[in-house]
């Protein structure tokens, strides 16, 4: 399996091998633009699952990466309908991937020094008394993603010269802001500490991890909006073990396998089917609660129903290249 950490944990996947008497060996990288590398640099046939954000399926099938399954061997029907014919997994009446886990991306702080109140903008983070205190994930498409919406882009990542010139100027803006770029072990440890006040792009998949260990940190989803990163399983073309593949991806879509994946130590996710919602808060009430999934009254998937979330994608107009050329100039200015 290759795969984002955590995902093959012996508390997520042990319970798989045991019934199939199998292991499992996983290869973790970080990021899309890595993953994509590992695979064309490895045989054809050398992963038989591939975990990836959602954004990236288009170019895993382009590239023939991922073979085509069959849709009456997965349960999309236990799916919320927003998830059930996911933009950029279906292709000619086939999904190449399923829709396993998903999250919310806004601005994410530390409350003694940003509060919920003051978050509910994007431009708290000009603010003077935040000078030298905001963090960044050293990713472009999530920071460039919520700057764009910041800037009143309702479609964030399809963005014309102009819109693309004034999202550069405004990133720009807030370089004397910047402490620094971390990766995921950097940004747990400086929203801990406080040493950062705020890192927009990010959201529950770190302050869930951080929460669980009492730290007062939070992620808000400001009046601009947030972004939904989503990620997905897939079998690898020329894979050795197709039927064990097609299990394995079964198994995480099941109750149990539900469960496990939103309660992820590494970091907490939202899941899309009805049985995983179910299960969460029969088994755990307080977790269904804290990720908004509760099944009576508001949850996460009325932020979707409102408009208020925006699919984390790649850019339209612009290359990927251009996109971390501007991340690259922004970073070393």
């Amino acid at each position: 399996m290759l795969t984002w950490a955590g995902h093959a944990d012996p508390d997520v996947i042990g319970a798989f091998e045991e019934a199939h008497n199998v292991r499992i060996r996983a290869k973790e990288y970080v990021g899309g633009d890595q993953m994509l590398a590992q695979i064309a640099q490895s045989p054809a046939g050398t992963y038989d699952v591939i975990l990836s954000d959602a954004e990236y399926v288009v170019q895993l099938q382009q590239a023939g990466f991922i073979d085509p399954l069959s849709p009456e061997d997965y349960p999309f029907d236990d799916f919320f309908p927003e998830f059930q014919n996911f933009r950029g997994h279906w292709f000619d009446g086939q999904p190449y991937a399923v829709f396993l886990r998903f999250g919310f991306l806004g601005l994410s702080h530390h409350r003694g020094a940003m509060s919920e109140a003051e978050a509910r903008s994007y431009r708290s983070m000009w603010e003077t008394r935040h000078e030298g205190r905001i963090g960044h994930f050293d990713w472009h498409l999530p920071n460039l993603g919520a700057l764009s919406l910041m800037n009143g882009n309702a479609a964030p990542f399809d963005l014309g010269a102009g819109d693309w010139a004034a999202l550069t100027e405004t990133m720009m803006s807030l370089r004397p802001q910047v402490r620094g770029f971390y990766d995921y072990g950097g940004m747990l440890s400086a929203l801990r500490s406080g040493e950062v006040t705020a890192i927009p792009g990010i959201g529950d998949w770190i302050t869930g991890v951080l929460a669980r260990d009492g730290a007062d940190v939070t992620t808000t989803i400001p009046e601009e909006g947030g972004l939904q990163w989503t990620e997905s399983l897939s079998i690898g073309t020329r894979s050795r073990n197709p039927d064990l593949a097609r299990q394995f991806i079964q198994y995480m879509l099941s109750p149990d396998g539900q469960v496990k994946t939103a309660t992820l130590k590494a970091y907490p996710a939202m899941i899309p089917t009805r049985s995983g919602w179910a299960r969460l808060n029969a088994e755990q009430p307080g977790e269904a609660k804290r990720q908004n999934m509760v099944l009576n009254g508001p949850n996460a998937l009325d932020e979707i129903r409102a408009g208020r979330i925006r699919l984390r994608e790649l850019p339209v107009q612009q290359s990927l290249e251009t996109w971390n050329d501007a991340w690259t100039r922004y970073k070393n200015a």
